[in-house]
């Protein structure tokens, strides 16, 4: 048996924190921000074309050039420390590294078996394009259904990551290299010895990899994100130290790497970035434009909800224009780059019906229509508090009746669960597919405790702190502008630059706040809270804000004394996440799975609990019915049939549901019977609400 050590040793990032305290640089060249990651020590001093190059090219001195390195270094060496973080709390968990292949298959439970099954059949394919014809000709997700997987299911993480893996292993094996080590590893207790393989070569250790490696480069994002809001690298430590003494609050990509939003969200961070460098710019470039639509567009591509997170975007900049910090011209441009982003990924998600019937898509086109008639609202409003009521009013309603309108037009109903979980959380209504959802713990209110945790970091004082000052600023603005009877008129440069600096700090506010009441609705969305409540948190380092402390060394001292303060608990919190060993074993499906290799023919269909579906077409290959990709109406019509299995009907009704669907299998987890997550989400208590003939 091949024993490893596995270390447990805990780095804070926080160590760092004393090391600088210059202000970071915030050059023009500052649009073309790139995502840095483990490729930061390329800027070497011994490089004569390196740095000091760029910095040449930016119009730089050299001692900003030193600044910038210095910042750039610090920004690696947080997602270095990132990655190591979220690999080695992935390892102890699961102890991924001793498993054999068809328990590190098991290991991606639920939706993430669904996806991960789509890289290994575009790998295991005779050729590239093979695979990715099977995956848009899939004849084994929805039997007997043939459905293109790649617009159904957000697939473009897997086909580039499979992309990459053909190639990596090709290359290596052109070349003779070993991509790969394996072991028989001995289980004890009776059981039969696996054979477990680490190193890139393994198709599951290669596609975690590449998921903590993108997710260290968001750490490096985080850092200049933080360092550039609030004007100081000491900012980006504060942010980084954050996230890391709320990482259980912040991310879950350590459990659950083949999640859509562990691909999408560390663009999400970089499209924010550039949207703050496009709000701090009195005229930001073309090119500040097209990278924000290229991040935009690597956002929506991975995820079917980056919609809802873009719509509490777009409602914030409307917001901030609405209340004068943010120019006409500028939101329109920001509003077409939008636009675009989303036609371009409509036409690469083949026509997929969501993305244009999405709330999202028609606020973009109502708010576009408000700014191009404001001089109509002057005319016919006072200007004031009335015109920004009607405005909001216009925005709503257009909104509202412009998707509903585009619903009925193109027939879909795919999103139409969506607005049944918001009124299930207003009202009373229930029905079975949103009890599917209010049922899971992470659809359901927010957790009390999770205010509790950010009390205890300091991160909901420090956050309550900055966004107070913001208000307060605001509220002083407003009501200087009324009073002044609404004029804007001969604003010269400096006041306007002041502005503009408003602006940006406007808009993070009524995102984090936005963020706060999809966090208090849907507990799952927390992870953009918590991200965007440590970005907010570089703001105690801001001038801007906090210039009355006055002169800077002491502004710095009461900036470390809050980090040790924060340090308390944080550090008790990662010492907790270090502290979590396991080992990954499901024997019961291992045994089922085995079995249906063994025993049922490759043709034979089977149905189930989503989650255990997707294993089955994961290592069986078998064609099933259903799986737990929820946001389909047809599947979520098949999953209904499937489960009333688990009601109170007659044996022979639900055997000719099964019939329909063309079942061959049924595999029964007895305990979806009788388990239940609070009263009334017993699979018998669901049904209940559907089944009134049958209830008791």
């Amino acid at each position: 048996m091949v024993a490893k050590t596995r270390k447990q040793t805990g780095k804070s990032p926080a160590t760092q924190a004393d090391r600088d305290r210059s202000p970071l640089v915030s050059p023009p060249g500052k649009s073309t921000v790139r995502r840095p990651g483990r490729e930061g020590k390329a800027f070497s001093s011994s490089h004569p074309n390196g740095l000091s190059g760029i910095g040449h090219k930016l119009g730089l001195t050299p001692s900003a050039v030193a600044r910038l390195g210095v910042t750039l270094l610090l920004a690696a060496l947080t997602g270095y420390l990132h990655w190591h973080h979220l690999s080695q709390l992935f390892e102890n968990d699961r102890h991924f590294s001793h498993l054999s292949n068809l328990e590190k298959e098991m290991a991606f439970r639920t939706e993430m078996g669904l996806y991960y099954s789509y890289y290994k059949t575009i790998i295991e394919a005779p050729s590239f394009l093979d695979g990715l014809h099977m995956v848009m000709n899939d004849r084994l997700t929805e039997y007997p259904l043939v459905i293109n997987t790649l617009k159904r299911f957000n697939l473009y993480p897997e086909v580039v990551l499979a992309s990459w893996y053909r190639m990596y292993t090709g290359v290596m094996g052109y070349f003779g290299i070993p991509t790969k080590m394996c072991w028989s590893i001995n289980r004890g207790e009776g059981l039969t010895p696996v054979d477990s393989c680490e190193g890139m070569g393994d198709p599951a250790y290669f596609y975690v990899t590449c998921v903590f490696l993108l997710n260290g480069a968001m750490m490096s994002l985080f850092f200049i994100y933080g360092a550039y809001l609030s004007g100081s690298r000491l900012g980006g430590i504060v942010t980084t130290m954050c996230f890391f003494f709320n990482h259980g609050e912040s991310t879950r990509v350590m459990w659950t790497p083949p999640l859509r939003e562990s691909f999408a969200y560390p663009f999400l961070v970089l499209q924010m970035l550039l949207l703050t460098y496009i709000l701090r710019t009195r005229n930001p470039s073309r090119t500040a434009m097209v990278a924000l639509g290229v991040s935009n567009l690597c956002f929506m591509l991975p995820w079917q909800f980056a919609q809802f997170v873009l719509l509490t975007q777009v409602a914030s900049l409307f917001a901030s224009y609405i209340l004068g910090y943010l120019a006409a011209a500028k939101m329109q441009s920001i509003l077409v780059t939008h636009m675009i982003t989303l036609g371009i990924c409509f036409i690469l998600m083949f026509g997929n019906s969501m993305l244009l019937t999405s709330f999202y898509a028609s606020s973009l086109v109502s708010i576009w229509a408000i700014i191009a008639l404001r001089d109509r609202f002057a005319q016919v409003f006072k200007p004031g508090i009335i015109t920004w009521v009607m405005q909001g009013l216009a925005w709503v309603g257009s909104t509202v009746l412009l998707k509903f309108m585009l619903s009925t037009v193109l027939c879909a109903s795919d999103d139409a669960h969506i607005s049944g979980l918001i009124k299930s959380k207003f009202t009373s209504y229930k029905d079975f597919h949103t009890l599917m959802y209010t049922c899971a713990a992470e659809f359901d209110f927010i957790e009390l405790e999770t205010p509790v945790r950010y009390l205890k970091t300091l991160l909901l004082p420090i956050n309550m702190l900055v966004v107070a000052l913001i208000a307060w600023r605001t509220l002083q603005d407003i009501v200087r502008f009324l009073r002044d009877g609404g004029k804007t008129d001969d604003v010269d440069e400096a006041a306007g630059s002041e502005i503009v600096g408003k602006g940006e700090l406007v808009y993070h506010s009524l995102q984090l706040v936005a963020f706060a009441v999809l966090a208090v609705l849907i507990m799952r969305l927390k992870l953009f809270l918590t991200p965007h409540m440590c970005i907010m948190a570089s703001l105690i380092c801001s001038k801007q804000l906090f210039g009355w402390i006055g002169e800077r060394f002491k502004h710095q001292i009461g900036v470390f004394a809050v980090m040790a303060i924060m340090a308390v608990q944080g550090v008790a919190n990662l010492q907790a996440q270090w502290a979590i060993i396991g080992e990954f074993s499901n024997l019961p499906q291992e045994e089922l799975l085995t079995w249906i290799q063994e025993n049922a023919r490759p043709d034979s269909v089977f149905a189930g609990a989503m989650p255990t579906m997707a294993s089955v077409k994961l290592s069986t290959g078998r064609p099933i019915v259903n799986h737990p990709h929820y946001e389909d109406a047809g599947l979520r019509e098949r999953t209904k049939l499937v489960y009333s299995m688990y009601s109170r009907m007659s044996g022979e009704t639900v055997k000719r549901n099964l019939m329909k669907l063309g079942v061959d299998f049924f595999v029964l987890e007895d305990s979806w019977c009788t388990r239940r997550t609070r009263p009334g989400c017993s699979m018998p208590e669901i049904w209940d609400i559907e089944d009134h003939q049958n209830i008791a």
